[in-house]
């Protein structure tokens, strides 16, 4: 299945970049994702925790860069995962390129997604929908880290690792939200 998702970012070409290959900020910013081991400096490891009605999923994902091209803006990752409990397989190549627009850059995020067992029971309809509410989740994520830091008087206080760890990813919650939004244009 080929998802396509694009958002902007409040910053320069170059910012993004560097952001776009710390995967180490960058696996936080996925629902459900939490990056468990760096193997080096083109490998991780990471869990993503989903929920789908009454299926819960835990996949254990291997992430490694296969592409990387400063100059067009364009990096390549490939995921492979398999869930936890053996119900089933995911494999994505995840295209992602930088497009300078006015007052920031573009993301563009093309994904070729392979699903087996309990997850891809869901069928291709829901699968798009839940993937664009994700893409809008992550976006926002990346957001916040492009944007300036506050001033030291206007932090907030750093919540415990407890209540920073990511929550699972709930797919008929994020299906409900991205149907509401489209009904709201």
């Amino acid at each position: 299945m080929r998802l396509e998702n694009s958002f902007e970012v409040p910053a320069p070409p170059e910012q993004a970049w560097a952001l776009l290959l710390d995967v180490p900020r960058v696996v936080p910013c996925m629902p459900g994702a939490t990056l468990t081991e760096t193997v080096d400096e083109t490998h991780w490891k990471a869990t993503v925790d989903v929920k789908l009605g009454p299926v819960a999923l835990t996949f254990l994902t291997d992430v490694a860069r296969e592409e990387e091209d400063q100059v067009a803006g364009r990096v390549k990752l490939l995921a492979n995962a398999r869930e936890a409990r053996g119900r089933g397989n995911a494999k994505a190549t995840i295209d992602s390129s930088l497009v300078p627009v006015a007052g920031g850059t573009r993301v563009d995020i093309v994904t070729e997604l392979q699903l087996t067992g309990a997850a891809a029971q869901f069928g291709r309809s829901v699968v798009p929908t839940v993937a664009g509410q994700l893409t809008a989740d992550f976006a926002e994520c990346l957001r916040s880290r492009l944007e300036p830091p506050p001033a030291a008087a206007d932090e907030e206080p750093a919540l415990p690792a407890s209540e920073t760890a990511a929550a699972p990813l709930h797919g008929f919650s994020l299906l409900w939200r991205s149907l509401l939004r489209r009904l709201r244009r």
